[in-house]
């Protein structure tokens, strides 16, 4: 069973220990500059941990853009230990979850991108939902959900 918790002044620390195996590097910010952003956007965002059996399996930031409007998923990350145990498509199913509460306004789309060399990411949130828009650049492209 997995937990949903927010990043506080106890757990932060917890974020900062994830690490990515080395060819996915290039994929994801680190936890430390996604919450720098998440201070600096502190009125429209929330960054999470994920937990399993205690420890921080995975990080994930929700924003809320208020120009579009839409919940924007930035810097999912999961732990290079943790890949491969379906803790992705759960945290996903959590951060979700808490969107469809419509914690900072209305909005019933969820945009994210994903590198175009991440196809394992591209699955899982393709298998959530999420279709491609025609939004992106050399090496990212956009994917969205409607309807929440």
């Amino acid at each position: 069973m997995i937990e949903l918790k927010a990043i506080t002044e106890e757990n932060f620390l917890d974020a900062f220990r994830l690490k990515l195996a080395p060819e996915q590097e290039a994929f994801v910010s680190h936890p430390i500059r996604s919450l720098a952003q998440a201070y600096v956007y502190r009125d429209q965002c929330q960054p999470f941990g994920i937990y399993a059996d205690g420890q921080m399996v995975v990080y994930v930031m929700v924003i809320y853009d208020y120009d579009v409007p839409e919940y924007d998923i930035w810097h999912m990350m999961i732990d290079e230990g943790a890949q491969g145990r379906g803790y992705g498509g759960q945290a996903l199913d959590r951060v979700l979850a808490y969107i469809r509460t419509k914690p900072f306004g209305d909005s019933d789309r969820v945009a994210l991108t994903c590198n175009r060399k991440n196809p394992v990411a591209r699955k899982l949130y393709e298998s959530r939902g999420f279709s491609p828009t025609s939004n992106g650049d050399e090496d990212e492209i956009e994917l969205a959900l409607t309807g929440l």
